[in-house]
């Protein structure tokens, strides 16, 4: 396939970032602090404090190397800083970032001193790790259909974006009791509202006559080893009391959180222990006091100026169309509210992504998009939004060229996996390369071609501790450890029934799975189901009747899809099969090990 005259070219007139999230003197105060540390000046708790403050995790059995975490707030990134991080990656990192479930960029194996150079540079391009660990306002994430869905009311990412420029470095935000998380979604089938701390959907209402913009606010909600659905703050939220809302939670969960013991002191246990009534009226009273006393200080500054737009014109013909475009257009690419124009995922496998490919995209956003920018989505992807109709061909055939033209991102076949043992100090389980091979052999198969299945989920995490949503997929799976006989083999425990939507629920424990079995496991639920189900049901839909008991004949509850698995879950011995007792991307007979966990401060 040949390139278009196009390839590489900088266009004149593309956008710049409208805002600068780094500062160059953090990266100057964070190179003096680790000076500090080898001096023995300060301690390696100081350090810590300080250094997941600014965005830099502990990586897996040793203080000496980094995760970096790149805050991208509403998932927006500009192809210029995309060639930053690429740059960084290959002389800081592994030559490669990852896409995480909160539109982060992540830059793995970092050497402690190299980590103030990571910050400079993207300082320098606009990017900041601030507060993208530790106990403060994580990441603002905003969908990445946001201003182009069909469905949504208005545009949420001017909030998105004001709410974390406002936050950012904020005083209030520097040492809460655990992580904070706030969501906006365009609307309901696009996001995640009711599993985070704050979730926001836009909302329209006639009041005295006049059309007022607003928010559906939900509260509490969050994933881990104990997880719960957010609950509605109230009817409807004025745009004019989002900011006082939104920092009357934050002050009602810094002054009643939990500080005494990390395993409950995230916001929504403190929610589920005083009780919901309880906590939504300390919400509205100081929420009212917030308005009184700082109506005059506090103001979201948002940029509602009108989406500029650049003329995008692909010159040369394509004779014909490249093989296997029909299948990824079907489940790759969604079309805007926009005439003319569609937005097309990424699928990334477990969210990684090459420091050449990151090159490459930064060059396709440039050709193919209008708006000259990307948005990093919810499920470890990357959005190419206002793409002409016309050209999505070419866009494919680019994305072949550098092996991102993967198929499924929208469907199945798209699998969620945290880092697991490749990084964390909590994973048991490599997760991460168990997502890699559920999401190649489900492609091998063509699964991402079967309507039935399009709108299920496979999410897998190496822990209970949920950085893969585990409890929000329709099969979930989180790590652990088992034994047969003296021998122990990776383990995951299977959920099934988890969603996010309007309807959202969490998924329920129903049997544990050798992680050498998971993909035999989720394989004999389809088949089932295939010979189960009913007139217009999906996998999604035949296994939530599941959960509630209603099955088909043959398979009614999760009782009965225990007994469909048990032959497929049971351990052989290691003689009969050693390579059981391995786990993914190991060599050597697995062992339950674990470090000391930093997801708070």
């Amino acid at each position: 396939m040949s390139k278009t005259s196009l390839s590489h070219s900088r266009p004149e007139n593309l956008p710049q970032p409208k805002i600068q999230w780094g500062r160059l003197e953090e990266s100057e105060k964070f190179a003096e602090m680790v000076k500090l540390y080898r001096q023995g000046k300060i301690t390696s708790d100081e350090l810590r404090r300080f250094r997941l403050q600014h965005g830099a995790y502990g990586s897996r059995m040793t203080d000496d190397y980094s995760m970096v975490r790149i805050k991208i707030p509403a998932g927006e990134v500009y192809p210029e800083q995309l060639e930053k991080i690429a740059e960084l990656s290959e002389s800081f990192s592994i030559g490669s970032a990852h896409v995480s479930t909160r539109q982060n960029f992540q830059l793995h194996w970092v050497a402690l001193e190299d980590v103030s150079e990571v910050m400079r540079g993207l300082a320098e391009a606009g990017l900041t790790t601030r507060e993208a660990c530790g106990n403060s306002v994580r990441n603002v994430m905003c969908s990445p259909l946001a201003g182009v869905c069909p469905d949504e009311v208005f545009d949420p990412t001017p909030y998105a974006l004001a709410t974390a420029k406002f936050l950012l470095r904020n005083s209030m935000n520097q040492s809460l009791p655990r992580k904070f998380k706030i969501n906006y979604t365009c609307c309901e089938k696009h996001g995640m509202a009711r599993i985070v701390d704050v979730g926001l959907i836009p909302e329209r209402r006639e009041i005295n006559g006049k059309p007022q913009n607003g928010f559906k606010v939900f509260l509490g909600g969050g994933l881990g080893a104990q997880s719960f659905v957010g609950h509605q703050l109230e009817e409807f939220t004025l745009e004019e009391d989002l900011l006082y809302t939104i920092i009357a939670v934050i002050r009602v969960y810094d002054r009643m959180g939990n500080r005494d013991n990390m395993a409950r002191n995230r916001m929504r246990y403190l929610v589920n222990e005083i009780g919901w009534e309880k906590f939504h009226n300390l919400v509205l009273k100081e929420r009212t006091m917030v308005r009184l006393t700082q109506s005059v200080l506090v103001k979201l500054e948002l940029d509602k100026n009108p989406e500029v737009l650049r003329k995008v014109s692909i010159s040369s013909e394509m004779p014909s169309p490249p093989q296997g475009l029909s299948r990824w257009l079907k489940s790759n690419t969604i079309g805007q509210k926009q005439k003319g124009y569609s937005s097309a995922f990424i699928t990334l496998e477990s969210g990684d992504i090459t420091a050449s490919q990151l090159r490459s995209v930064a060059d396709m956003a440039r050709e193919f998009s209008a708006e000259g920018r990307l948005r990093n989505g919810f499920a470890q992807d990357i959005v190419f939004r206002w793409v002409r109709e016309e050209d999505l061909p070419r866009l494919y055939a680019r994305l072949m060229e550098v092996g991102l033209a993967n198929p499924g991102a929208l469907t199945m076949a798209s699998v969620v996996g945290c880092s697991g043992t490749t990084s964390c100090n909590l994973a048991l389980t490599n997760s991460h390369r168990l997502a890699k091979e559920v999401q190649r052999k489900f492609l091998e198969m063509k699964l991402d071609e079967d309507d039935d299945l399009r709108d299920s989920t496979i999410k897998i995490s190496g822990c209970p501790n949920s950085c893969g949503q585990h409890e929000i997929a329709t099969i979930g799976f989180y790590g652990g450890g088992g034994r047969w006989e003296k021998n122990m083999y990776p383990l995951y425990t299977m959920l099934l029934g988890g969603r996010a939507d309007s309807m959202s629920m969490l998924g329920l424990n129903t049997i544990k799975v050798p992680a050498k079995r998971v993909i035999p496991a989720i394989l004999k639920i389809i088949e089932v189901f295939k010979s189960e189900k009913r007139q217009g049901e999906t996998l999604s839909s035949w296994i939530g009747m599941i959960v509630e008991g209603n099955g088909s004949s043959k398979v009614k509850s999760l009782n009965d899809i225990k007994e469909v698995l048990r032959p497929v879950v049971t351990p052989p011995s290691i003689e009969q099969d050693e390579d059981f007792y391995v786990d993914y991307g190991n060599d050597g007979t697995y062992r339950a090990r674990t470090g000391r966990g930093e997801c708070a401060a």
